[in-house]
């Protein structure tokens, strides 16, 4: 198997980590008579930038299903969910905002309209795109908003960390060798196997110490209620 491409190594490994979230908390349907009100509070400010729970959970949610949690699409998110995907949040918005500054790693629109049509496949087609907007107040501009911004930081990530994640001839041999057993074929079969497996396993070690160090560096402050734990 080749090495990833540029493209998809930040789609795998910037938010890979939300899979290991529970989707959908434990918490209960409201009761009928706040259902269907609109409550929105602050829940960080970013660099001097406002981001409420609204939009935390809507793009908590784009990022859940762009990784196959189409649960997460009407369950509530539970404060473990939120915390996470507020981490991940900030990393993204710091990283563009870095990239703004730059006039770096524009979003081709063909880009991003080609990650519309797999979050509508994801979703189940035109109709469920459309109840899955309007349940959370958005429009399609807003999505594709959420959209370009993954993928501009996902470059951003990958033009940190990509060269530091190559894999030398001597560490692939070594790993064959350590790893007989799990290789039945011969040495240049399983090369380019353990290149991908040893290239992934680093590039996810890189990201998460990346984006660890992108927000110890930025301006952030958490005010929503549930992110006191992570605070501590």
């Amino acid at each position: 198997m080749a090495v990833p491409r540029r493209a998809r190594a930040g789609t795998w490994w910037l938010a890979g980590w939300l899979l290991l979230l529970p989707a959908a908390g434990g918490a209960t349907e409201p009761p009928p008579d706040v259902q269907g009100r609109v409550v929105d509070r602050v829940v960080a400010i970013i660099e001097g930038r406002v981001l409420s729970l609204s939009e935390l959970e809507f793009e908590a949610r784009v990022a859940l299903v762009q990784r196959g949690g189409v649960q997460a699409l009407e369950a509530p998110l539970d404060d473990e969910t939120l915390r996470g995907a507020l981490e991940f949040i900030i990393s993204q918005r710091v990283q563009v905002l870095n990239a703004d500054r730059l006039q770096a790693f524009p979003a081709e629109p063909a880009e991003v309209e080609a990650r519309l049509d797999a979050f509508r496949l994801k979703l189940g087609g035109e109709a469920a795109l459309a109840r899955f907007l309007a349940r959370n107040d958005v429009d399609l501009e807003g999505l594709r908003a959420v959209l370009a911004r993954g993928l501009r930081a996902e470059r951003v990530l990958d033009s940190r960390i990509r060269l530091r994640a190559q894999v030398g001839e001597t560490e692939i041999r070594r790993h064959y060798e350590q790893h007989a057993a799990d290789y039945p074929a011969d040495y240049e079969t399983a090369r380019d196997a353990i290149r991908e497996k040893l290239f992934r396993e680093r590039y996810a070690a890189l990201a998460v110490e990346e984006l660890a160090q992108v927000r110890a560096l930025a301006q952030v402050r958490r005010v929503a209620p549930f992110t006191r734990e992570a605070r501590r």
